[in-house]
């Protein structure tokens, strides 16, 4: 096996950390253990607070955070690739055809608070598919001054001009959360 066209299978070599099967089994840990750390007269309040559009496990805040924490140290070489894949993952409904999870996408953003060092204005479009499907002010806040603010003050000159597109194409967006958010980071562009 020719060692420069197949790095991987060197004796020791080390698995890509972005790798699916890597991200599947980090979002099927936080999966797991959000679902027992959770309450049903949690969820109760979760779904009645936001009107029932997303599922909720009943995990609470403090809970989120340590499963992720400790996520982070079982999959400790997240790259920016696995980074936001797994966030997506986490993002997204947990099997076809059930609702997306409170707690499992308050995880995604305490994944991508925790790691915004990693993240590119390349990451943009990402976030705003996040911002357009939070469905609830408890996502979207901490998206955005947790970790949008962090990833403008972040960026080198010309990757803060790109994000200014992107931020440009927001304002003009017909989704209302879209263009507050356009609004509300404006400001971090400006030196």
């Amino acid at each position: 096996m020719d060692p420069v066209l197949h790095p991987a299978r060197l004796p020791g070599a080390r698995t890509v950390t972005g790798a699916p099967d890597v991200v599947s089994a980090a979002a099927e840990f936080v999966d797991r253990t959000l679902q027992n750390e959770g309450a049903w007269y949690r969820a109760d309040d979760v779904g009645n607070r936001l009107g029932g559009v997303l599922a909720s496990y009943g995990s609470s805040i403090g809970a989120v955070r340590g499963t992720v924490r400790d996520a982070l140290r079982k999959f400790k070489d997240l790259d920016h690739d696995g980074t936001v894949m797994l966030a997506s993952a986490l993002w997204g409904q947990p099997r076809p055809g059930s609702r997306p999870v409170f707690e499992r996408r308050l995880a995604a953003v305490v994944l991508l608070q925790s790691k915004v060092g990693l993240l590119r204005h390349s990451d943009l479009t990402r976030l705003e598919g996040f911002l357009r499907s939070a469905q609830a002010a408890d996502l979207t806040e901490p998206l955005l001054s947790d970790v949008l603010v962090p990833l403008l003050a972040g960026l080198g000159e010309r990757e803060r001009q790109r994000a200014g597109v992107v931020l440009a194409r927001w304002r003009e967006d017909p989704d209302p959360e879209l263009r507050a958010a356009a609004g509300a980071l404006s400001n971090e562009l400006t030196p």
